[in-house]
């Protein structure tokens, strides 16, 4: 049997965006480097309840699975991942996205989390595959999907405009028989 969960997985909602905020704020200055810039209602309290509004209307038509990572025990929101972009059809395909307050880093929650939205994309959603990039400067991003199971599949070169930058990305990915 397996370590007891210490996270769980479920949507945001409204109510949720005071805490969202929070962990935006306070993790601005480290996530900076590997996001796009922000416009500043991005880091008010509308501007997040906007965004989960946002999440939770692309989760409605079926185009999105944006998720709060909940620590047990205390209920508190300790971070956000996603699954964006997902295509149907031939393709059963989406995007995996994810961060986590810099005080939960390196315990393996992020692990755990990835993990667990991987069962989520493949047992419910019925996906066949994922995707995600990473900056070749965020080893420990990288880390978290060589654990899952991803296996590298290229550079793509300025691939995302992240901090006034184009900038290059190891490109992911996992598919359902290797889960």
């Amino acid at each position: 049997m397996g370590n007891p969960a210490r996270i769980e997985l479920k949507p945001l909602e409204i109510s949720d965006a005071e805490a969202m905020l929070q962990i935006r704020v306070e993790n601005k200055d480290i996530m900076k480097p590997f996001e796009p810039i922000r416009d500043e209602r991005f880091w008010t309290l509308e501007g997040q309840r906007e965004h989960i509004a946002a999440g939770l209307e692309a989760m409605r038509l079926g185009q999105s699975l944006p998720l709060g990572i909940w620590l047990i025990g205390t209920g508190k929101l300790i971070g956000r991942i996603e699954l964006s972009g997902i295509a149907r059809g031939p393709f059963q395909n989406a995007n995996l996205g994810y961060f986590i307050h810099h005080e939960n880093s390196g315990k393996g929650l992020m692990t755990e989390a990835v993990s667990r939205c991987i069962e989520m994309a493949f047992r419910e959603q019925g996906l066949h595959r994922i995707q995600a990039s990473v900056m070749p400067i965020n080893k420990a991003s990288a880390a978290v999907l060589e654990k899952c199971g991803f296996r590298q599949e290229g550079l793509a070169r300025r691939y995302l405009h992240i901090n006034g930058s184009w900038e290059d990305h190891i490109l992911y990915a996992i598919t359902d028989d290797a889960f």
